[in-house]
């Protein structure tokens, strides 16, 4: 059997997240409606990271094993065929066969996108959170550095998620803003589930009080952080704003 590696670039608008649902479009039940057509066996593939509702990716990761011969620059092919305009394979590799997307990965990292001015934009409404507020980018950096490193985030773990250690260790970092975009990226060994919707939502809301408030953004962030809950941290920021840019493997 051959293991191939397939690297995915998605809009997740019209879907509802990564893993196959009943009745409802996905993205992982898309790709493996296709290769299935295309190998005339049933395919199962394994996505690097379980993305949600609305979330995009440029860099999502997924393998799966066949019998089939078909030649990989044919697999990439004949994919971009069969698939919606909306998913995209922009690499195809044949991987050892211990290869797992999702066990094998070291890191992944996301990117998170604000449009951040007086008035929203027709063009991006799906792919940036328009938040009017002005950020300061200095200390949103600041909040972001300070969580690297590991540490228990049950503070930003989606309620009703089924993982039992909430420990994850930061690996770095980036904050930075182009032109009226302010994009926040973060590395991490794991994540869970809705964790840098609800790290950005929780930024902001930081940012936001310590302007009403003598404690500095970074100290009302650390003190959400120590509390190990949901409750006490700021809502999640809206799905349309993530995207899974890259994912590490030793290679």
């Amino acid at each position: 059997m051959r293991n191939i590696k397939l690297v995915l670039e998605y809009d997740g608008t019209n879907y509802h997240g990564w893993q196959k649902q009943p009745k409802l479009p996905t993205i992982q039940e898309t790709i493996e409606d296709a290769l299935t057509q295309q190998t005339k066996t049933p395919i199962q593939i394994v996505g690097a990271g379980r993305t949600d509702t609305g979330v995009h990716a440029e860099g999502q990761v997924a393998n799966f094993h066949t019998d089939s011969s078909i030649p990989l620059s044919a697999f990439q092919k004949g994919l971009n065929t069969m698939l919606p305009h909306d998913i995209v394979v922009s690499a195809v590799d044949e991987v050892p066969a211990d290869f797992h997307a999702r066990f094998s990965a070291k890191s992944r990292r996301y990117r998170y996108t604000i449009l951040n001015r007086e008035y929203p934009s027709a063009q991006q409404r799906h792919y940036a959170y328009f938040y009017s507020v002005p950020i300061n980018i200095d200390l949103l950096d600041a909040i972001c550095q300070s969580i690297i490193g590991k540490c228990d985030f049950s503070s930003f773990q989606k309620t009703g998620s089924d993982r039992i250690n909430p420990v994850c260790e930061i690996i770095n970092t980036r904050t930075y803003k182009v032109d009226e975009y302010v994009n926040i990226e973060i590395e991490a060994d794991s994540f869970l589930r809705g964790m840098v919707r609800a790290i950005v939502g929780t930024a902001l809301k930081c940012l936001k009080k310590a302007s009403h408030n003598s404690e500095t953004p970074c100290v009302l962030f650390q003190n959400i952080l120590k509390a190990k809950d949901r409750a006490s941290a700021g809502p999640s920021a809206p799905a349309l704003g993530l995207s899974l840019i890259h994912v590490k493997y030793n290679e």
